[in-house]
C-alpha cells in the first residue's frame, strides 16, 4: 500500500506557492497534476521535475463530476498499487477543489493514507485586492455548483473555475435567476500574475468578456436586504399544515371549499386599496397569496401541478403576451398592446369558438356584463357615440315601467336586467368601472346611514318613533355634513 500527499500549486505565480508544497513537489516520487494548465507549471518544468497530468481526461469527460470522479479513482488506484503519490492541484487543496473531497472519501473507504498540505488559494489574493475581510461572510463555490446556491444568499460569493465561455454563460444564467440582469459583479482574471485584471462588470456581460479561461474568478456582492424574496417559508408552512399531524381544519379543505375564501380575500384587498391603507393592503395581499399557495399545495398533493408550475406558467404567459417587450413586435400605445394581447389569447385558446367565450360563470354580474360588452366592442359591435347609449337606457327604463304597470313578475325581472345591462354600457362609454362606482355608492350609503343611526340613537334609539320624513331630514343632514368636511 502506497500513500497520497495532496499539495496546492497556489493561486497564480510561482512565488505564491508555499515552501512546504514546493519541497513536496520537488522531491515527489510520483507527481500527478490535476492539470498542467497553470502558471506555476513552467517553473516546475524549469526545475527539472518530472510529472504527469490528467489533462487528457478533460477532453473525454462528459461533465466535470465524472471527470473529477475519474481523476480521484486513478490517484487511489496508484496508491493502492504501492506508489507514494503527490497529487498537486491549482490553488489550495481545501478551497473549492472537488477532486480532493472525493479523494478523502475514497481514501477513507480504501484505507489509503492521505496527507493534505495547506496552501494559498485564489480567495486570499482576491480578498487582498478587493480589501474585504471574510469574517463579514463569504461563500466560495465552484462555477459548476452556482445553481445550488439559495435564492436569498446571505453572504458575498467567490465563484471559481469559470473555465470558458460556456461555463461563463451557464453561470450567468444561473445567477440571473437570483439577481437583476444589470447587477454589478467583480470579474478577475490571472489573479496573482503580472497581467492580472480585476474589473467591475454587469452580470449580463459575463459571457461577453474576451479573456475567460481557467484563471477566471468572480466576486458577487451579497444582495441588499429585500433585493429578492423567497416564498419557501410560506410553502413550507402550508406543507406542514397539510401533512399528517398538521392542522385538522387545513387538512380537511379542498379546492371547492376554499372558493369563498378566495373571493372574500380578493374583496378585502380591493377595500384596502380604496382606503389607501398601505399597511392593511400588505396584510390583505398576504392573505390572498395564502389562498394561492393553499390551492397549489392541494393540487401538488393530487399530482396535478405545483406552486412552481403556477409561477412558471404566469411568467411564460407574461413573456408570450408582451412580444413588444420580449420580442420584435411593435406596439406604440396601450391600444396596440391590448390588440396584440387579445390576438395572442385567441391563438392560445383555440377551443373558444365564440368571441365572447372565456368569462367565468361565477364572476360578479356587473363585471361580467362589462366584460361581455368590451369583447363585443373589440370587434366593432358597439355604438360610436354616447347619445344612442343614453337613449337605450331611457328605452329600457320605459319598458321596465310598462312591465311594472302590467304586474308581470317574470317580465319585470327581465326588463330590470336590461336596465342594469344598459347602465353598464353607459358606464363603459363614460370610462367608469360599474363595479367600482357601485362600491363607492355602497360606501357612501353606509356613511350616511351611520349618521342617521347616530341621530336616532342620540334621541333614544327607537326607530319607530320617527317618521320617514324625519329620517329623511337626518339623511339630508348627513349629506350636508359630508359637503362641509
Amino acid at each position: 500500500m502506497g500513500s497520497i500527499t495532496v499539495v496546492g500549486m497556489g493561486p497564480g505565480s510561482f512565488e505564491l506557492m508555499s515552501i512546504e508544497s514546493w519541497q513536496q513537489i520537488k522531491n515527489a516520487k510520483k507527481l500527478l497534476l490535476r492539470t498542467g494548465v497553470h502558471p506555476t507549471v513552467d517553473e516546475i518544468k524549469r526545475q527539472g521535475v518530472t510529472f504527469a497530468t490528467y489533462d487528457s481526461l478533460y477532453e473525454k469527460a462528459n461533465d466535470f463530476e465524472s471527470l473529477y470522479e475519474a481523476i480521484a479513482s486513478d490517484v487511489i488506484a496508484r496508491a493502492e498499487s504501492g506508489d507514494d503519490v503527490t497529487y498537486a492541484v491549482p490553488g489550495s487543496p481545501l478551497v473549492a477543489e472537488r477532486t480532493v473531497v472525493l479523494l478523502r472519501e475514497k481514501a477513507k473507504a480504501h484505507n489509503v493514507p492521505i496527507k493534505i498540505l495547506p496552501s494559498m488559494s485564489f480567495a486570499e489574493v482576491f480578498c487582498a485586492r478587493l480589501g474585504i475581510d471574510p469574517i463579514d461572510g463569504l461563500t466560495i463555490i465552484d462555477a459548476a455548483d452556482v445553481e445550488k446556491i439559495p435564492v436569498d444568499f446571505p453572504t458575498s460569493l467567490f465563484v471559481t473555475q469559470v473555465y470558458d465561455l460556456t461555463v461563463a454563460s451557464d453561470t450567468k444564467l444561473s445567477l440571473m435567476e437570483l439577481l437583476p440582469d444589470d447587477y454589478e459583479i467583480v470579474y478577475a482574471h490571472n489573479l496573482g500574475l503580472p497581467d492580472e485584471s480585476i474589473r467591475t462588470i454587469k452580470l449580463f456581460e459575463l459571457d461577453r468578456q474576451h479573456d475567460v479561461d481557467h484563471l477566471t474568478s468572480l466576486y458577487i456582492p451579497a444582495m441588499k436586504h429585500g433585493a429578492r424574496f423567497d416564498m419557501t417559508p410560506l410553502t413550507d408552512i402550508m406543507r406542514t399544515l397539510r401533512e399528517p399531524g398538521g392542522c385538522p381544519w387545513d387538512r380537511e379543505q379542498d379546492a371547492r371549499s376554499l372558493r369563498q375564501h378566495i373571493l372574500e380575500e380578493a374583496y378585502e384587498v380591493v377595500e384596502a386599496i380604496d382606503l389607501d391603507d398601505k399597511t392593511l393592503l400588505c396584510e390583505e395581499l398576504g392573505d390572498l397569496l395564502l389562498q394561492v399557495v393553499f390551492q397549489a399545495r392541494i393540487a401538488e398533493e393530487a399530482g396535478e401541478f405545483t406552486m412552481q408550475d403556477v409561477v412558471d406558467g404566469i411568467t411564460d404567459k407574461l413573456i408570450r403576451r408582451h412580444p413588444h417587450i420580449f420580442g420584435d413586435v411593435q406596439a406604440n400605445d396601450a391600444a396596440a398592446v391590448l390588440k396584440n394581447w387579445e390576438a395572442i389569447k385567441r391563438a392560445e385558446k383555440p377551443e373558444r369558438t365564440s368571441l365572447i367565450d372565456g368569462i367565468p360563470q361565477g364572476m360578479a354580474a356587473l363585471l361580467a356584463a362589462n366584460k361581455l360588452q368590451k369583447k363585443a366592442a373589440d370587434v366593432g359591435f358597439d355604438w360610436d357615440r354616447i347619445e344612442p347609449v343614453i337613449a337605450k337606457c331611457r328605452e329600457e327604463f320605459a319598458e321596465l315601467t310598462d312591465a311594472i304597470d302590467a304586474g308581470e313578475k317574470n317580465h319585470i325581472s327581465e326588463e330590470l336586467g336590461d336596465v342594469l345591462f344598459s347602465i353598464v354600457n353607459l358606464s363603459r362609454f363614460l370610462k367608469v368601472n360599474p363595479e367600482v362606482a357601485l362600491l363607492e355608492t355602497n360606501e357612501k350609503f353606509t356613511r350616511r346611514f351611520h349618521y342617521v343611526e347616530k341621530c336616532v340613537n342620540e334621541a333614544g334609539g327607537d326607530w319607530s318613533h320617527f317618521t320617514l320624513d324625519e329620517l329623511d331630514d337626518f339623511w339630508k343632514q348627513a349629506k350636508l355634513h359630508e359637503k362641509m368636511r
